[in-house]
């Protein structure tokens, strides 16, 4: 098993399961369920993107020091075919610098075919002190924005 852990509220509600993350490349689980699908009962596409997104990062995240996160700048997904049963994420990295990783990764469902690709880049970061406040940083007099 992985050192590395997904903390994110928002992956415990999709129920994505951190299988392995490590030497770059990453393998994760979600078993699908009615809240997962659109309309058509497959697979909701931003939960595919979700999935990828994860894989992606989780891959690019093992080979980074402790305490070091990143942030995706940006992800091209390419949708082949419905998603349904179990499905199987994929991440790989591709390249990395100081501050940068490139990825890629794919989503297959329970019989092994290829349901999604998806290329990524994300910046590494360290992680910021909780509950900072967006207003804190504004200057005297400037909006709030909120």
């Amino acid at each position: 098993m992985s050192a590395l852990s997904i903390q994110s509220g928002f992956i415990d509600h999709l129920g994505i399961e951190l299988l392995r993350a490590e030497d770059g490349e990453s393998e994760l689980r979600l078993a699908l369920s009615a809240k997962h699908l659109n309309s058509w009962e497959v697979m909701h596409g931003g939960v595919t993107m979700a999935l990828l997104d994860v894989a992606l990062s989780t891959a690019s995240r093992s080979v980074a020091p402790e305490g070091t996160g990143v942030v995706t700048i940006e992800m091209k997904t390419s949708f082949m075919q419905p998603g349904s049963g179990e499905m199987r994420a994929f991440g790989r990295l591709l390249h990395r610098s100081t501050t940068m990783a490139y990825c890629e990764g794919e989503v297959r469902d329970t019989n092994g075919k290829l349901v999604a690709k998806a290329m990524g880049t994300f910046k590494y970061l360290r992680r910021l002190a909780v509950g900072r406040q967006v207003h804190e940083q504004r200057r005297p007099g400037e909006p709030s924005g909120d």
